[in-house]
């Protein structure tokens, strides 16, 4: 369709004929606004089941087949839906995937599993690494590639995701007939051996449903969404030879299985937005090097910027030792905390530099912005109105949907803004008497010897920031702005 539209506005075409007039499109709006595109470019848009002409009599008839088109689809929709659950319901597949589970084929009426042992045997090793000998995504991955074992999709490249997704796979883990009765009818049950142990494909764990993004755009695009366990349909399929107990055990260390932090074990207190460079604006990486391969690591911040482009980029001079560096920002810090006063003084500040930061009225401003988007909606209801009459044509129409759309996600960026810095007060203003009555019942011998994540947590709560001074030395604030130490290292 995309391709015929730029033939008619190429100029040339005269006509446009298909057989049935739903060919164009089942939605009558889109039609409407088909033809109308069409004759600006003095182009008919006909079919061979045409029952009308230009008069009123002819549209109300060609309406009426358009309506008419419209609801059979949606018939056939309905009843391709209620076919697909009986089938599903009556222990059957659905066959439209283009391939089967890996580890099995398709039998000969494509409603049913047949195992692929030479797949299935990649599986249960899949299993054993990871359920039995604890090894990692990644190292599974790497062994199965170094090995040359094909992957799933044909091709010889594994990623974590796929093992990831056959270990939580329902369809590999046995159950046993009394654990099916609770998914499947009782026509079902009776037909399974009472002996054997049987998979669940389940059906509908996730909708989708398709949208358009305007009017007479043909791009289809859906949105998946999860749907409650209830309504999953489950389909008993062949053991895969897998014990429940392997299955269980490999998905326990699924679930432990973590990527590892870049920054090692090490709890790293001034990350997260408390040191900055003053060279560039940017913030302070952790880094980690060892001299030998046997020697332990030493620990630093650095300046990303002058790391990836050079001094040309930043002129901060060096990286900073973590533990000294650390040290000397708790050092000035550790006087707030044993000197309450100074303390409340500290959050007193930064919570009116927050408050300051706020708007003066938020619930009128984001009333503003409330307002802003209803009048949004009408100004778009209004343009479909005016391109459906044919007073606009799809271009003005794209362009003024876009600029409204524009001007909605401003709107709502602003609403988004507002709620996060009314909250992230309210927050602050919380936490204020519990960290005093914290710190103050904390003798000061213990309160020396906070650990890495405590001190993290006072840093920002505080605002405390950590500046790298491209001359050297550091400099420390409190309060983004509220009050900034004279003390430099």
């Amino acid at each position: 369709m995309d391709r015929v539209r730029d033939l008619v506005a190429a100029g040339g075409v005269s006509v446009v004929l298909a057989q049935d007039r739903d060919r164009f499109s089942r939605e009558p709006a889109y039609t409407y606004l088909l033809r109308r595109e069409f004759e600006e470019h003095g182009c008919e848009l006909r079919s061979l089941n045409d029952r009308g002409d230009d008069s009123p009599e002819g549209e109300l008839t060609d309406g009426i087949l358009d309506q008419l088109a419209k609801y059979e689809r949606a018939k056939i929709a309905e009843r391709t839906r209620r076919g697909k659950i009986r089938k599903l319901k009556e222990g059957k597949l659905l066959a439209a995937a283009p391939r089967p589970r890996f580890g099995f084929d398709f039998d000969a009426e494509r409603t049913g599993y047949l195992v692929n042992e030479e797949q299935m045997r990649v599986v249960r090793r899949i299993f054993e690494m990871v359920g039995a000998q604890a090894i990692s995504l990644h190292t599974v991955r790497k062994t199965l590639e170094r090995e040359g074992v094909p992957a799933p999709n044909g091709g010889v490249y594994w990623s974590r995701t796929t093992i990831k997704n056959i270990v939580l796979d329902d369809v590999y883990r046995p159950h046993t007939l009394e654990e099916l009765k609770m998914y499947v009818s009782p026509q079902v049950s009776a037909r399974l051996d009472s002996e054997q142990r049987y998979g669940i494909s389940w059906w509908g764990r996730r909708k989708t449903s398709p949208r358009r993004s305007a009017p007479g755009d043909y791009r289809k695009r859906r949105r998946a969404v999860s749907t409650p366990k209830d309504q999953w349909i489950a389909v008993p399929v062949p053991d895969s030879g897998v014990s429940a107990e392997l299955v269980d055990a490999a998905r326990a260390v699924v679930g432990s299985n973590t990527r590892n932090s870049s920054a090692g074990s090490r709890f790293w207190e001034l990350s997260g937005g408390v040191f900055y460079c003053g060279g560039c604006g940017w913030r302070m990486v952790p880094d980690r090097r060892r001299r030998r391969a046997d020697a332990g690591y030493h620990h630093y911040y650095r300046c990303e910027t002058k790391h990836k482009y050079g001094s040309s980029a930043c002129p901060l001079p060096k990286s900073y030792r973590a533990e000294e560096t650390e040290e000397m920002v708790w050092e000035d810090a550790y006087g707030h905390i044993t000197n309450p006063e100074q303390l409340r003084e500290d959050l007193e500040l930064l919570i009116e530099q927050k408050r300051t930061a706020v708007r003066c009225d938020p619930d009128r401003e984001a009333g503003v912005w409330l307002s802003k988007l209803s009048e949004l909606d009408r100004k778009r209801s209004g343009y479909l109105d005016l391109a459906a009459d044919g007073v606009m044509t799809r271009e003005e129409l794209r362009a003024k949907l876009a600029a409204v759309e524009k001007a909605r996600e401003t709107a709502r960026k602003e609403l988004i803004s507002l709620q996060e810095q009314q909250q992230s007060l309210a927050q602050l203003e919380h936490d204020k008497e519990a960290l005093l009555a914290h710190y103050e019942a904390i003798t000061p011998t213990a309160l020396r010897d906070l650990n890495s994540e405590e001190r993290s947590r006072f840093y920002k709560l505080l605002g405390l920031k950590v500046t790298a001074r491209p001359e050297g030395g550091l400099e420390v604030s409190y309060g983004e702005g509220v009050r900034e130490l004279e003390r430099t290292w």
